[in-house]
């Protein structure tokens, strides 16, 4: 019987930035996306991360917020009171967006740790589109991927202590866009790499 011809992956990192630890209580302040690059039967082929991205800033949907958390993204909750764009209205443009770049494709997200962006992602779509173009689990951690080429611990797992060479060369700015670009480039040199050599 001949093999099933499996859909290619195509990956897109995925950055949040958020006033708070959980969705619902508290608010995605900003949605950036990067196209990593595309999986088949033939292997990994990385993108050029800043070709294909999506962003957003949001409307925060309560009053609750964690000052320490609003701070790491600078983001002014007053002026996205204003100017942000209704999450649902974000959310469609974003499910339309992961739609079109992925035609032929399936999406899956990826994120570095994909956990927490994953949640308010994934609450987000459900909540303000009623579904996710990644389905439930469309997801893949970075951390996760290099521990377990790396064979270590998760928990022994940081940006600091990985090779200089999976790393990329932007900076983490804590801006959406810019850590979806620079972790999307991560994420294509941590499938290239065959894992840390034999000592």
């Amino acid at each position: 019987m001949p093999a099933r011809r499996v859909k290619p992956s195509l990956y897109i990192s995925v950055d949040v930035e958020a006033d708070g630890p959980i969705p619902g209580p508290y608010s995605m302040l900003s949605l950036g996306a990067a196209v990593a690059g595309v999986q088949d039967a033939d292997g990994f082929t990385a993108a050029d991360p800043a070709a294909r991205t999506f962003y957003r800033e949001l409307r925060p949907i309560s009053e609750e917020f964690v000052p320490e958390a609003l701070a790491v993204s600078g983001l002014d909750r007053k002026r996205l009171g204003r100017e942000g764009r209704e999450p649902a209205a974000a959310l469609h443009e974003f499910a339309r967006w992961v739609r079109g770049v992925s035609e032929g494709a399936q999406p899956v997200m990826c994120g570095y740790p994909a956990s927490y962006d994953w949640t308010f992602l994934y609450w987000y779509l459900i909540r303000f589109t009623g579904a996710s173009p990644f389905g439930h689990s469309g997801c893949l951690d970075m951390k996760t991927l290099y521990a377990t080429k790396a064979g270590l611990p998760l928990r022994a797992v940081a940006k600091g202590n990985m090779p200089r060479e999976l790393l990329s060369k932007r900076r983490h700015t804590h801006h959406a866009l810019d850590d979806a670009i620079e972790q999307a480039e991560l994420f294509a040199n941590l499938m290239a790499w065959a894992g840390p050599a034999p000592s």
